[in-house]
């Protein structure tokens, strides 16, 4: 973590913000003595801002706060009579049925995307990550280009080969940035409804979904996090026992925040009979694991093939259907499951699409979902598909998601919008220095050569969700403001939940799945809405 760059603040700004903020100079810090409201805003405007959460705070926030009853707090120095009490209460409760009930809002920056996918693994808690959506990455910080500087890579003989490709594919995508942006304007020009902040933004949208693929897995990104004590456990356990040394570092960094506002939900990590034991058995697995399918799959260097289907569906029920239709009518009915089961199994066609209609009922908007009936069912999907689709849906946590390592073995994905605006060679130089660059560090730092690898290249994860989850995941990625490479997933596991798995009625209730792609700017739509709730407070 050496290579953090810190931000200056004033005299004055600092102490406004050691009210709030665990610490004022380093990557991870904690959000204390703020309204909920204020916490949540805040890491909502964070995803799509460049600046820090410090920044951001004192740029858009404290203006609107009452400060002036808090300058006698200072946040920077520890609990002790929280944690007193906090002990007494352990002494009668135990340690884990309190730990779930107390929360920090912690923020993480400057973290490799990499390490992001780590942070956003658990299922209990909340995140939220700069978009690369919204956020062009053609500026610098602190003078340099923000991708992570791992400290034993830079210092190596390779140091100075790694910073000169990274900083030639960060200049490769601002110079595609701007053309791409022009490239736009040409091509869709502004509705007569539009203004031109509404056409500016849709463009500069389009253009960021174009050319975020060179971008590689070691730009930096800001995550805000929330979760319970017992949730920041099992994260801390986690990083700890990865073999990446950012994400150990991290995970002290972590701790460190951590121990100042909940300091006895975390103590058990601090023994080694406890936390110390556990970190050793999720490392020792994991290096097994590791060894046992190089031995069982040796590397060949050959990647999958270029005609290999995107998504397959890998596992489901077959009587999966069926099951939900009996899970519906469990509630009301005073019956055993076999026997609703085998009631089921009778119904005609007619009484099926009765049921589910009655169950599913109008949904009139995709936050409308029925209930858990369709938890009954579960598919497993097999998805190859480039680093950037892969960051935005592995982010959903009611489902089971791993990943395989991300390297340049499956080739990658390019725009065609690249094509059409005759910058397709230029893209493809980028991937190929990403590639070189990956493959020179691949031995003598097989966990850190990962950075390297551009965002277009393609991953291949599984993803294991039950019908309601997908309900969700599938319509709220394929809406038409989405990004084009993960809405192609999303609607290609729509059609095989449809056609492969036969669960005609389950897709069905999915009304909300979007498969046109028919949309000339994606987000214009969405930007119009914004442009209309702006007015509409001024």
């Amino acid at each position: 973590m050496s290579f953090y760059v810190a931000e200056e603040f004033s005299a004055s700004e600092r102490d406004i913000l050691r009210r709030y903020f665990t610490n004022l100079d380093g990557p991870v810090f904690a959000l204390v003595n703020l309204p909920e409201v204020v916490k949540g805003a805040l890491f909502a405007r964070y995803s799509r801002s460049p600046k820090s959460l410090r920044r951001l705070f004192l740029d858009e926030f404290v203006g609107e706060l009452d400060i002036s009853g808090d300058d006698t707090i200072d946040a920077t120095i520890g609990v002790k009579r929280a944690e007193e009490l906090y002990d007494r209460v352990f002494l009668e409760y135990g340690d884990d049925s309190v730990a779930q009930l107390g929360g920090v809002h912690l923020a993480c920056e400057q973290a490799s995307n990499l390490l992001t996918k780590l942070l956003e693994w658990g299922r209990l808690m909340s995140y939220l990550e700069q978009s690369t959506r919204y956020i062009a990455y053609d500026d610098r910080l602190g003078g340099r280009f923000r991708y992570h500087r791992d400290e034993a890579l830079v210092g190596s003989d390779l140091g100075t080969r790694y910073v000169a490709d990274m900083d030639r594919l960060f200049e490769v995508y601002a110079e595609l940035l701007g053309a791409m942006q022009e490239h736009f304007r040409r091509q869709i020009p502004k509705a007569p409804q539009d203004s031109d902040f509404v056409h500016r933004s849709a463009i500069r949208a389009k253009a960021l979904d174009a050319v975020r693929g060179v971008l590689p897995a070691g730009s930096l990104s800001n995550v805000g996090v929330y979760g319970s004590g017992q949730a920041y456990e099992a994260l801390v356990l986690r990083l700890r026992a990865n073999p990446l040394p950012e994400a150990q570092g991290y995970a002290e960094l972590m701790m460190t925040e951590l121990r100042k506002v909940i300091p006895s939900f975390l103590r058990r990590l601090d023994l080694p009979e406890r936390g110390g034991v556990w970190a050793e058995y999720l490392a020792s697995t994991r290096a097994a694991t590791e060894e046992l399918a190089e031995r069982l799959f040796p590397v060949t260097g050959e990647g999958a093939a270029t005609d290999e289907p995107t998504v397959r569906l890998v596992d489901f029920d077959p009587d999966g259907e069926t099951k939900v239709l009996a899970a519906m009518l469990y509630p009301s009915v005073d019956r055993s499951e076999d026997e609703i089961r085998r009631r089921v199994e009778q119904l005609s066609a007619t009484e099926r699409v009765e049921l589910v209609r009655a169950y599913c009922g109008v949904r009139s908007n995709r936050r409308h979902r029925p209930g858990r009936a369709l938890e009954a069912t579960d598919y497993r999907f097999d998805i190859l598909a480039d680093y950037g689709a892969f960051r935005d849906l592995q982010r959903h946590r009611l489902l089971t998601v791993e990943w395989q390592p991300l390297t340049p073995r499956h080739g990658y994905v390019r725009p065609a919008s690249l094509d059409e605006a005759g910058l397709a060679s230029t893209f493809d130089a980028a991937m190929e220095r990403s590639a070189d660059l990956h493959d020179t560090l691949a031995e003598p730092f097989p966990r850190q050569a990962g950075y390297a690898v551009s965002l277009a290249y393609r991953l291949r994860f599984v993803m294991q969700l039950n019908a309601r989850s997908a309900m969700h995941v599938l319509e709220l990625r394929s809406v038409p403001q989405g990004h084009p490479s993960y809405r192609a997933v999303a609607q290609q596991m729509h059609r095989l939940i449809a056609q492969e798995a036969g669960h005609h009625a389950i897709a069905e209730m999915m009304c909300f799945v979007d498969h046109n792609d028919e949309a000339e700017l994606e987000r214009i739509d969405a930007e119009r809405r914004a442009d209309e709730r702006r007015r509409a407070l001024t």
